[in-house]
Formats: structure tokens, sequence, C-alpha cells
């Protein structure tokens, strides 16, 4: 186990199966035995995932699998969503937010990784007749999934052939047969520039596919990392000890020693098999069935009696929503910072979008045109770019964590005709459900997004009504005093 140097966060755990004890000593595990890979693990998932008080569930004695072979589903949620990032579980969402910006992305550079001979991950080494990937508990997630994914919380490695740095991200992972998956990436991401350089090139392309790895580094893996920087070593900053390595015997890609399942192999130029549809981030089965890039998995490395990390996306809020909005709101906070935005006091990047499609902007307003600003730069940045479709930027007063009140501050303070900006042909994606059959036909994943002022109008934001809720103080005053009461209990 490692703990940061700071005292206001600390890690109780190194990989999946300390993470698991760890969740177990909280009480937030339940352990499901013979639930089924064709429906009832997928179902169960569904249900789970969609609240945020439900326990994480591990899947295990799984019809068709090899026996001790375990899935682990829902690990963000309740305290454990504050273990997982490594701070004090009593944190606010917005404080964890807070938090992860100040003690995660504004601490010191990357730290890092090293590499080491051996680890657990090589306990069970499979190459040639004996890779069968069946064996391992890939679900049909959602209903009309077009196979067994066995890639949803899982990240590939991959190497840029020019620039020589390893990026590691989540792509969708569907098997095919004993020994070739298929994995879909929107144009645009790391491992999509990578791969296009490698069929540039018309070179195989090496990769990893990690299956069941700590819930840090999948964190990392699933979230905007500068260009050129490996999440490796960004997860060994939040650690503060750096990310224990091992090179993969067929391409020498790295990935950590402590992994519970990896595969790995080639994708060559041209090698396609129908991939899709699958139930995505959307909450839509957004894309149809498209030829889609193969890897041919040459070796096979997992520990004894594996766990598989399962993150399968559901309409949202979801799981996936949870965790993102936390990551993704620092970041946004951080990339307009860095941009010269000032007084951006809030950014929630809102669950019923999935963090990328309504982004709520509180700022302290200083000039003329400083809410126009700061929603521009939201929506260009390099975290808000990609399949953006909303912002709306607020006073400092508004909660943009609270739904009710960020629309209550847009019906109230904006204006339809004057306060909203459009921006056109912006980087969006084909799981996008409203881009047009004859853009799709042209490969044109663009989209608009809408910038909405609801900040009170500066030039007369004195002369505006005021707003009838208790202050800062009574609040809090009433909070203490009459807070039992919303509970349905009476005060002791």
């Amino acid at each position: 186990m490692t703990q940061a140097s700071d005292n206001q966060s600390q890690f109780c755990f190194s990989d999946l199966r300390e993470w698991i004890d760890e969740v177990a000593r909280m009480g937030e595990l339940e352990i499901i035995k013979g639930a089924s890979l064709e429906r009832e693990i997928g179902l169960a998932s569904e249900l789970v995932n969609r609240s945020d008080s439900a326990p994480s569930l591990l899947f295990e004695d799984i019809p068709g699998c090899t026996p001790g072979f375990r899935l682990l589903v829902n690990f963000f949620g309740g305290r454990r969503t504050c273990m997982t990032l490594g701070f004090p579980t009593n944190l606010s969402k917005l404080e964890l937010s807070d938090q992860f910006l100040h003690n995660r992305l504004m601490t010191q550079e990357a730290l890092p990784s090293v590499f080491v001979d051996a680890g657990p991950v090589f306990e069970n080494i499979l190459t040639g007749d004996a890779i069968d990937l069946f064996k391992f508990p890939a679900p049909k997630w959602h209903e009309l999934d077009g196979g067994r994914y066995i890639g949803t919380g899982s990240y590939n490695v991959t190497k840029d052939p020019d620039e020589d740095w390893v990026n590691i991200g989540t792509y969708r992972v569907v098997i095919h047969d004993r020994n070739s998956v298929g994995f879909y990436i929107s144009p645009g991401k790391h491992g999509r520039i990578h791969r296009d350089k490698y069929e540039a090139r018309n070179e195989r392309m090496p990769v990893v596919m990690v299956l069941g790895g700590d819930p840090l580094t999948f964190l990392a893996a699933s979230t905007e990392s500068p260009y050129g920087v490996p999440e490796f070593d960004i997860v060994g900053k939040y650690r503060n000890e750096p990310t224990k390595l091992v090179r993969g015997k067929i391409t020498g890609l790295p990935f950590p020693a402590n992994a519970e399942i990896v595969l790995e192999g080639w994708m060559t130029p041209g090698d396609t098999l129908p991939e899709g549809p699958f139930g995505e981030w959307t909450g839509y089965y957004s894309t149809r069935t498209n030829d889609e890039p193969v890897m041919r998995v040459e070796a096979v490395y997992h520990r004894n009696n594996p766990i598989m990390l399962g993150c399968p996306p559901q309409r949202p809020p979801d799981e996936i929503a949870r965790y993102r909005a936390i990551t993704r709101s620092a970041l946004f906070r951080q990339n307009m910072q860095k941009a010269g935005v000032p007084d951006v006091t809030a950014v929630w990047a809102h669950e019923v979008g999935n963090t990328r499609m309504l982004i709520g902007v509180a700022i302290k307003q200083r000039y003329p045109g400083h809410a126009r600003q700061a929603g521009h730069i939201a929506a260009m940045c390099h975290v808000g770019a990609y399949a953006g479709k909303y912002v709306i930027v607020v006073d400092d007063d508004i909660d943009v964590s609270n739904l009710e009140e960020l629309i209550w501050a847009m019906v109230t303070r904006s204006d339809p005709e004057t306060s909203i900006d459009i921006i056109k042909n912006a980087w969006s994606t084909p799981l996008d459900p409203r881009i047009p059959p004859e853009k799709r036909e042209q490969k044109d994943f663009t989209n608009s997004r809408a910038i909405i002022d609801a900040c009170r109008p500066y030039h007369w934001r004195d002369k505006f009504a005021m707003v009838n809720v208790p202050s800062a103080e009574d609040a809090k005053f009433a909070k203490e005093k009459f807070g039992h009461l919303l509970h349905g209990r009476s005060k002791s």
C-alpha cells in the first residue's frame, strides 16, 4: 500500500485487490454468485450504475467462465468515490473536485514510471492454442450489443511511432473469436492518432489491453491528459510513487506489474471486422455495425483467479458520469485558469450530459464580456472541445453542481435573443446521436455549441431583482438548527 506525502490525501491501495479489500472494510461490496453473462450481469450492472449509493458488485462463479475468474462493476460510488482518488470520504462532490484540482492536477510534474523484471501479472502466460478469450467474464452488457464486450473498464496501451511516447486510453473492446478482438476509437483521440500514423506508414501497430487494472489508473486513462505525457507517469504523480511497469514479451509495450489481465498483440492495416452496435455514454446505440480494426492476440497474461474490471456505459447519469464529473470539472478549471480567465469560482461538468454536453461555469464578474469569455473558453479549451453542446455561465451565487439551481439561473437571468452565442463546426463524435445521416455518410462528425450567458447583465447587474433566499449566514444557521427535519425525524 502507498501513502501520499501530504496530510490531506492518501491512497490505501496499489492494485485492484487492495482496492476491493478496502471497499469490503467500508461495507460497500456485494458478492454475487452464479449470474449469467448473457443477461443477468448486464441488468444488475445497469441497476447499480445509476445509483450513487449502491455497492460495488463482485461477480463470482460465473457460468461458462474458468472457475475462479471474477468481474467487478460499479467501482465509483458511495464513500469509495473519495477513497479511490485518495481523499477523505466526507467530501462533497464539489469539494472533491476542488481537492483533485489543487492536490493532484496542480502539484508537481508527472513522475516517471520505473520498469521491473517481474510481477504477479505474469503468474499465467498463455500463447498459441492456449488462448481462449471466451473463458473470461465478458458479458453482453446491453440488450442490443453486437457481441460480448471484454473491454469496458479497460485501457489500451499504444506508442506513437514518430515521437516515441506511450498513451493509455479507454476504448470499447469486443471479442470476435478465441484470439481476436475489435476496438473502436473516436477520431482525434490520442490512441486514434497513433493508429492513423501506423496506417499511414502501412505498418502494423503493437497494442496492449489491460482488462483488470487498479481503478486509479483506469481513471487516468479515461481523463483528458496533455499530448505526449504518459498517463502511467500521471498516476505516479498522484500517488507520489512511480508506477511499476513490466514489458510485454511480444511487443515490448509497458503495463503495470500488478495488473490482473492483459492482452497483447498487433493491429494490421486493413484487417477489420464488423463491430457494434454498443450502448454508449450518450444513452444511445449511437453507431451501427461498422468495420473496425482487429487486434490479433498473441499473448494473454493474468494473475491467479483474475478479476476483470467492468465499467459499461449506461444512459446518464451513471457510474462513468459520476467519476468524470469530479475529474473533468477540475480539468475545466485548470484549463480556464491557464487560458487567463479570471475569477472562475466553480465549474461543473454535469452528469446528465455525461460531463461533456452540459457544462456549468460560475464566475465573479469583473468586466463587460467576462461571461462570454468564460463561456467560449470553456466550450473550446482542450477538455471541453470534444463532443460538447451547452455551456451555461452564471454568477458566483449559484451552485453549478446543482442542476436545478443552474437551470433556474438560466431561465431567469438569460434572454434567448441576446444571451446565446452559437459556435459552428466544432469537434464532435460519431457517438453523437444528433449528427444527421447525410453528415455521417460524409464522415463529417462536427456539431454546434451554445454559449448561454446566464449572469446578471453586467451593465445593470446592480438593478437586477434581488433573490428571495436566505443569506449564506442564515442558511448555515437554518441547516445547523433545523437540518434534522430534512430526514423526517424529530430532533432529540
